[in-house]
């Protein structure tokens, strides 16, 4: 095979690739509409008063100093941002991913993009996220 034809190869791949990670940002905006509008106008500090709207989302605050929001459930995805501590941050829902000091359990969270946080570093306020 050429080298030509490997590097051609090569783009693409890497077309696609980020063409997938493009797709669940943008889904974001047409899924989370009405919801993200009424649910960013909340006090932080209320525990119980979500609308009814809001119910499919759980909220939870950072606990590290700095947490890295990842494309996967795992150490190994791409870093899409940085979380501080204290940070409140809404969660769309839970799944078991790679284990982090003893907490499997990983939180996907919808603050803009859609990103992974480790369980073991969020701090759920009020009902436990839905499993995804």
């Amino acid at each position: 095979m050429s080298l030509r034809s490997r590097f051609s190869i090569a783009v693409t791949a890497g077309a696609l690739a980020v063409s997938a990670l493009a797709v669940p940002a943008a889904a974001a905006d047409d899924w989370d509409g009405a919801a993200s509008t009424s649910h960013q106008s909340q006090n932080p500090n209320q525990g119980q008063g979500q609308s009814h709207t809001d119910q499919r989302l759980s909220r939870g605050v950072v606990t590290a100093s700095s947490l890295a929001l990842r494309s996967a459930p795992n150490r190994g995805g791409q870093i899409i941002r940085w979380a501080e501590r204290g940070e409140v941050v809404s969660i769309f829902c839970r799944t078991n991913g790679q284990n982090v000091q003893g907490d499997r359990q990983w939180y996907l969270l919808t603050d803009g993009t859609w990103a992974w946080g480790s369980a073991r570093y969020i701090r759920v306020l009020g009902t436990a996220p839905r499993w995804c």
